[in-house]
C-alpha cells in the first residue's frame, strides 16, 4: 500500500511538471509570433518569426509592417441608437442630426 501511494505521488508530480513545461513552450511560441514577422528586402518569400540574416543572400531581415485595420465609420442618432446610416443626415424618427461613430 505504501509503495502504491509513493507511485501515485510520483506520477502526479511528473505529470504536473510536464504540463507546466508544455504551457511555457506554448507561451514562448505565442510571444515570438506576437513580436512580428521579418522578411528579406531582396527575397520577399523568405519569412521568419525573428530577426536574423537571409539564408539566400545574407542581408538583414526587416520587420514586416502590418497595415492598420480600417475603422468603419457610421452615423447614428443620439436618441434612437437603432438608427444607423453610412452617411450623415437626419434621423427619420426624430429629425435630429446623426452623429459620427466608428468601431
Amino acid at each position: 500500500m505504501k509503495k502504491l501511494i509513493i507511485l501515485l505521488v510520483a506520477i502526479i508530480s511528473i505529470s504536473t511538471a510536464f504540463s507546466q513545461d508544455i504551457a511555457s513552450k506554448t507561451k514562448a511560441k505565442q510571444d515570438t509570433t506576437s513580436q512580428g514577422q521579418y522578411t528579406c528586402p531582396m527575397h520577399p518569400e523568405v519569412i521568419s518569426n525573428k530577426p536574423g540574416k537571409c539564408p539566400k543572400c545574407g542581408m538583414d531581415l526587416v520587420k514586416i509592417k502590418t497595415k492598420p485595420t480600417a475603422t468603419k465609420v457610421f452615423y447614428t442618432c443620439p436618441m434612437d441608437a437603432d438608427v444607423i446610416s453610412d452617411k450623415p443626415g437626419t434621423c427619420p424618427k426624430c429629425g435630429m442630426a446623426l452623429v459620427k461613430k466608428s468601431n
